[in-house]
């Protein structure tokens, strides 16, 4: 059985939601403490599966995700490198979001070429203010790239009837630095040609570049994405599920698919 280990600090909210995610899928959970981590790295080279949770690590001092980053790029690169290197899936939503471009985890190197081994890579990524400067709270429209190389949003719809994706494909989102840019427009355009454009926003309430909602690295394991799809693992957290037909319920919401493919993906490298 697959092992996941979550990260969590000061701060954090949204570590049982994922560990939930994780466990639902069949893993089994470990949920450490990131100086604890720091202490003792070893946790990292037992885990099958990694997650960043969403929250507000360190009160966001600084700025969002920032010294969580810092510490990670500092004191545990090389673990979670190693880690990263085997092929152990990485979720990160939301603040993890803004943890992992800031450690330079997403979007990563190029296809084809290894992780650096003597530091952290440059950051290509941020995630700065909202566009209308305010903390948004709500549910959210969004699509999935069917050219992703992301294996946690390969077919979350699938099984979803054709006439019902538009009430499917929403997601939670509670943030007020979410809005996406990149450091040159050559990243812009190697996310989009290399297929790692993971979630898009279809009303951009945000201002994020190309309407860019989550992005996956070159193998398509490790997800960063500003909303929560760890917070929809159950039909009754959807806004009006009440009103969806019964034959949906009975099917794997898509926050639920995607800790499926995850744990799928994990298993399958786990038995070899």
């Amino acid at each position: 059985m697959p092992h996941a280990l979550v990260i969590r600090a000061p701060g954090t909210n949204c570590d049982q939601e994922l560990c939930r995610g994780y466990a639902l899928a069949g893993a089994t959970v470990e949920l450490v403490h990131l100086e604890a981590l720091i202490r003792d790295p070893s946790p990292l080279d037992k885990a099958d599966l990694l997650g960043i949770p969403g929250g507000f690590s360190f009160g966001d001092d600084i700025a969002s995700g920032r010294i969580f980053a810092m510490k990670v790029r500092e004191r545990l690169y090389a673990p979670l490198r190693e880690a990263i290197a085997r092929g152990a899936p990485l979720f990160a939503p939301c603040n993890g979001f803004q943890v992992a471009v800031q450690v330079g985890l997403l979007p990563g190197p190029p296809a084809g070429e290894p992780w650096p081994t003597d530091a952290a890579p440059a950051q290509q990524l941020a995630l700065t203010d909202n566009l209308g400067g305010r903390f948004v709270d709500r549910w959210v429209p969004v699509e999935y790239p069917t050219d992703s190389s992301c294996i946690w949003t390969r077919g979350v719809l699938d099984d979803i009837p054709a006439e019902l994706r538009a009430d499917v494909a929403i997601l939670p989102v509670a943030h007020g630095e979410g809005r996406l840019v990149a450091g040159t427009p050559d990243v812009l355009t190697r996310l989009q040609t290399a297929g790692q454009v993971a979630v898009r926003y279809l009303d951009n309430y945000n201002g994020s570049q190309n309407a860019i909602a989550g992005v996956t690295d070159a193998a398509g394991r490790i997800l960063g994405l500003m909303p929560h799809p760890e917070r929809f693992l159950d039909w009754t957290r959807h806004p009006y599920w009440t009103r969806l037909p019964k034959d949906l319920l009975k099917k794997p919401t898509p926050g639920a698919r995607m800790f499926m493919n995850a744990v799928e993906a994990a298993s399958a490298a786990w038995a070899r």
